[in-house]
């Protein structure tokens, strides 16, 4: 994203000639709820990191994808979104945003790695009842917006699509269960439900302990549940794997079109989460084997070259915190430590491996982290033996390491109902990421290099 920095010096020569007033603070930090402006800052210089940040969405209500869907087109500069009435391409030098596709009921569901097509759902306005609506999965060119059908599925969702581009990956549940009894639906703005419920005696949780117990009511209904492949060119449906726990995060690998890699949903602490599978429903295999009670691993998604499955691991729970690696052709896994602070809801690693990033949390969330509201770098450092003597079976034990962080975004004022996802660009430049810190739910990226 070259021109980014270009454009951002361009807008601080023309801010200095401004008066004093005039270039006060928006310029160096985002302003404030109780100064919120109509139309967020197009950018600034983060006041506590030195970082500079742009907002790429125009329209409020502007969502970039979740943190393991790939957003962004073999060309390298162009980023999809979702925006109001439209699945739009940002052009990450430009920052020009057009759409692609208009209308009703869309779902961006990723970019394509290899042809760079979009792929999407739409589903119809419905009848008025409780039934599932069909979906039809859709592919576009995001040059032209000519689109053609893949197929319709009955009922269910989409999550993946694999290293060529031959197979869509879904799941499918018998019947629906909101997480949140008594709730039509979700506000729009966050990605979590309004948990609610109470303890024993009548007094009421915690919004965090709240969800915990409506995840567990989900995994305890024992719903019957398939993974399945779409055929891109044909639509046939066919059923990699059936159970009664509750399937869910899928993902292919970015390089192996077989491999795929899942979760059984849940509270963390009660259910085995990783999971990988070969498309013909052989080789399940257990990515991470609890040792001690109350321990959560999850959060997991795929290296882009690949090789390692990465995890959020807590031993145990709110405790001690740790990005977790597993090499699936080889079994090594790898351990970066990191502080209670530094946690966040979702890490993610740069395309050539380098880095790593999280989006932080607020001190409701699992670290309880006190100061915790921030989008962090992380630069992953090896623990090396001590005077270069090592264990005799080092090679098969776990890789110890640390994270050294740094500060990029303040997210004082980001409601954390809606999660940030941050990704980095094809570049490894810039961190992508999605905020409410102005209100209204927008696009933003924050660049990796200090402000100049």
């Amino acid at each position: 994203m070259p021109n980014l920095t270009r454009r951002a010096a361009a807008g601080a020569l023309v801010l200095a000639g401004l008066s004093g007033a005039a270039r006060a603070r928006p310029q160096d930090a985002p302003p404030r709820p109780s100064t919120m402006a109509a139309e967020p800052p197009r950018e600034w210089v983060d006041a506590d990191t030195g970082h500079r940040v742009v907002r790429l969405s125009d329209e409020a209500g502007s969502s970039s994808l979740y943190f393991h869907q790939n957003g962004y087109l073999p060309d390298g500069r162009t980023l999809v979104i979702s925006t109001p009435g439209a699945i739009s391409a940002v052009d990450l030098e430009t920052r020009a945003v057009r759409p692609i596709i208009r209308g009703e009921g869309l779902q961006l569901l990723f970019a394509g790695r290899r042809t760079g097509d979009i792929y999407f759902t739409r589903t119809g306005p419905g009848d008025g009842s409780a039934h599932p609506l069909p979906t039809t999965v859709f592919a576009a060119s995001a040059t032209t917006g000519v689109e053609r059908e893949i197929g319709t599925i009955a009922s269910g969702s989409i999550g993946s699509i694999n290293a060529d581009e031959t197979l869509l990956l879904g799941q499918w549940a018998e019947r629906d269960m909101p997480l949140q009894p008594r709730t039509r639906g979700r506000d729009g703005r966050y990605d979590q439900a309004a948990y609610s419920a109470n303890w024993p005696d009548g007094t009421p949780m915690t919004f965090a302990d709240a969800k915990e117990v409506r995840l567990n009511d989900r995994l305890e209904a024992r719903i019957p549940m398939e993974i399945f492949t779409l055929d891109v060119r044909t639509g046939e449906r066919r059923v990699v794997h059936r159970a009664t726990d509750w399937l869910n995060h899928l993902q292919f690998s970015p390089t192996d079109p077989g491999l795929i890699m899942f979760c059984h949903e849940g509270p963390w602490h009660k259910v085995d989460r990783i999971w990988t599978i070969r498309t013909d429903g052989t080789g399940m295999t257990r990515v991470h084997t609890r040792t001690m009670n109350m321990e959560i691993a999850g959060h997991e998604w795929f290296a882009d070259d690949g090789r390692t499955i990465w995890y959020d691991l807590q031993t145990p729970r709110g405790q001690k915190f740790t990005v977790a690696g597993y090499e699936p052709e080889t079994g090594v896994r790898t351990h970066y430590h990191l502080e209670r602070d530094e946690w966040s809801v979702h890490f993610n690693s740069s395309h050539d491996g380098a880095l790593f990033a999280g989006d932080g949390g607020d001190a409701e969330m699992v670290a309880r982290a006190p100061d915790g509201k921030w989008i962090y770098l992380f630069r992953p450092e090896a623990i090396p033996d001590v005077a270069g003597l090592h264990a005799p079976n080092a090679g098969d034990l776990i890789r110890p390491g640390i994270f050294r962080s740094e500060r990029l975004v303040n997210m004082g004022s980001h409601d954390y109902r809606l999660e940030p996802n941050i990704t980095f660009t094809p570049d490894n430049r810039w961190l992508v990421f999605r905020s409410n810190m102005h209100g209204a739910n927008h696009v933003y990226a924050v660049e990796i290099a200090k402000a100049t």
